[in-house]
């Protein structure tokens, strides 16, 4: 049946409703970054760029980088964002923008997904300038709540131990990313697991004027451990939006990555003064690797 207009929202020349994007402006392999500012960072290295389209926070430029199309696009903070931003990647690859209609499965088209951001370490071996590829993303936001994800054995376990240690009202939702990313873009990385948080100050336990409710939280996220036939999990850094990334690119069927450039370091106080180098190394190594 067709997607009701309300659900399905297009603009007057057709192009999904927030990204501004009709479905030959895509390609299957996209870029992603938080900041708007950092489209041109990973653009400048394009061979030719053919697209560029920005409209609120969602800056998207489309070209070549050594024959190869590919998107970088902008999407600003927090897994509310990127709720919108996979729904309307989605969209423009997996229905028809005539009909209205989701295509077959049959037809279905898998993009591949790499988040390029910053991220601030919870372990003191996890130095400021590496550079991290998340394995899993642990979420500590709703956004789950709303959507039938199903997940492990393991990941159901390592989310209530974390429940149980942070002392929540409800359980937060763990997801595994792309394998096949990983090996191929970030086997040089360190390997972690990523905590999304809803927030900047006070769920990554800064404190300005406000208290916590937890006051030793930033100790909870770095001692939490659970082990596993897979060995010992532990949570290496955070951030605002991997967890969402992961969880919808699972239901929807397309390969996702998260890739962390270090710029702080909570366990020793650190923050770099070159994080634009250490985000550019980042986005050369992924260009090269994609």
């Amino acid at each position: 049946m067709p997607i009701a207009d309300s659900e399905f929202i297009l603009n007057k020349d057709g192009s999904v409703y927030h990204l501004n994007l009709l479905p030959d402006h895509i390609s299957d392999t996209i870029i992603t970054v938080g900041d708007p500012e950092r489209v041109p960072s990973v653009s400048e290295h394009f061979d030719s760029i053919e697209t560029k389209i920005h409209k609120r926070e969602f800056v998207t430029h489309v070209g070549y980088y050594k024959g190869k199309r590919m998107a970088v696009i902008s999407t600003g903070m927090g897994t509310d964002n990127i709720d919108i931003l996979m729904n309307e990647l989605d969209a423009l690859v997996n229905i028809d923008f005539v009909t209205r209609e989701v295509r077959p499965q049959a037809e279905h088209i898998s993009l591949r997904i790499v988040r390029v951001g910053t991220s601030g370490s919870l372990q003191a071996d996890v130095p400021v300038g590496s550079l991290l590829a998340s394995e899993h993303a642990v979420g500590l936001d709703s956004l789950m709540q709303f959507y039938p994800l199903v997940e492990t054995g393991l990941e159901i376990e390592v989310a209530q131990g974390i429940q149980q240690a942070l002392q929540l009202p409800y359980r937060p939702y763990c997801v595994r990313g792309s394998d096949l990313l990983r090996e191929q873009i970030g086997h040089d990385m360190i390997m972690g697991n990523t905590l999304t948080c809803p927030g900047f100050y006070g769920p990554q336990g800064r404190v300005l004027r406000l208290d916590l409710r937890l006051p030793h939280l930033i100790e909870a996220y770095q001692n939490y451990r659970y082990q596993s036939a897979e060995g010992e999990f532990r949570l290496t850094n955070f951030e605002m939006e991997t967890a969402g990334y992961y969880s919808l690119g699972r239901m929807l069927g397309h390969e996702v990555l998260s890739l962390n450039a270090i710029v702080a370091n909570r366990a020793t106080g650190e923050f770099a003064t070159n994080s634009d180098q250490i985000v550019g190394d980042l986005i050369q190594k992924t260009l090269d690797r994609l």
